[in-house]
């Protein structure tokens, strides 16, 4: 990697933090009325994910979609005035934070029902083979989305038709608050697919190094072998279910101690990467402080706009 790639993505990574950091801030005055779920700790899933998908890639993420958003389209202005519901909104504030969409940066669709965007993007995959493109589909889900029958039926259905779909799975342990051993009657996620026909690909995703090399492999063995890939990737949730608190005092998961919350860091971990490619603390504070400064913008531009008009409740909403 070399240093200008690395202080790029450098800024993908921090760009997601602040901008949870920051809805951490604002929540509580009460002026984001959408529920939030924060991705803090996983952002390097979609930041390592999306930047080795090829030109003309489509996405598809859950509810905890934040990062995989601002990774796409880089666009705290449209971000940030949906999640105040304004009519500057992505969604034109009818969105929330939970469907976020960008289909002008091929992010088509993010939705708060668990597993339901799967088949979606299989459906995409699908329509690229039948126009006999070698297009590629991400589709980013929780580890709670592998109990639902949407995801083994598009599984199933993508592996029988060889689809060039990238399965990722963002494995923090938990469903809302209930572990992998009180919901899973299977030993390991991994080891089941395997017995699938798509390749599988599994790692810590809280290092992006790892997700990057863990993602150019599935993708050059797509491209070898075209079926789809199953791409597993760890991390620590650091806050609550929904919500910008943190909830290690609910009693379902341990506290992490100090040394281990470094450790999953995937912003602090990078941040030493950098520096090994030969960034310099001057140029991360650099990046920081812009990035501090794009996103007070956004903040400020956001309680400034309108709210929608009560003709936009009719509008995008039919099929």
């Amino acid at each position: 990697m070399m240093k200008a790639e690395a202080l790029s993505l450098y800024r993908q990574l921090f760009l997601a933090r602040r901008a949870e950091e920051k809805i951490r801030e604002e929540y509580p005055h009460d002026g984001m009325k959408t529920p939030v779920h924060l991705g803090i700790g996983g952002e390097a899933i979609p930041v390592g994910v999306c930047h080795c998908l090829p030109a003309g890639a489509n996405t598809f993420g859950t509810y905890r979609n934040h990062a995989l958003y601002l990774a796409m389209t880089g666009d705290t202005d449209g971000f940030f005035g949906e999640l105040y519901g304004k009519a500057t909104g992505c969604g034109k504030g009818k969105a929330g934070s939970m469907h976020l969409s960008a289909p002008e940066h091929r992010l088509l669709a993010t939705s708060a029902v668990v597993g339901s965007t799967i088949p979606l993007g299989v459906g995409v995959a699908l329509a690229n083979a039948y126009r006999r493109s070698k297009e590629v589909v991400a589709v980013f889900f929780g580890d709670g989305a592998v109990e639902e029958g949407s995801f083994w039926e598009s599984l199933n259905f993508a592996c029988l038709r060889r689809l060039r779909v990238l399965f990722v799975c963002e494995d923090n342990g938990l469903a809302i608050h209930t572990p992998l051993s009180d919901r899973q009657g299977f030993r390991s996620i991994e080891e089941i697919v395997r017995g699938f026909d798509c390749h599988v690909e599994t790692g810590d995703g809280s290092d992006l190094r790892t997700v990057i090399t863990l993602t150019r492999q599935a993708l050059g063995r797509m491209s070898e072998q075209p079926k789809p890939v199953f791409l597993h990737l760890t991390y620590l949730r650091f806050l609550e279910h929904v919500g910008p608190r943190e909830d290690f005092d609910a009693a379902y998961r341990a506290r992490p101690s100090s040394e281990e919350k470094d450790r999953l860091d995937p912003l602090l971990r990078f941040e030493k990467d950098v520096l090994e490619y030969g960034g310099t603390h001057d140029e991360l504070a650099a990046i920081r402080t812009a990035v501090i400064e794009q996103v007070d913008r956004s903040v400020q531009a956001a309680k400034n706009a309108p709210f929608p008009s009560p003709a936009e409740l009719y509008r995008d909403v039919f099929a």
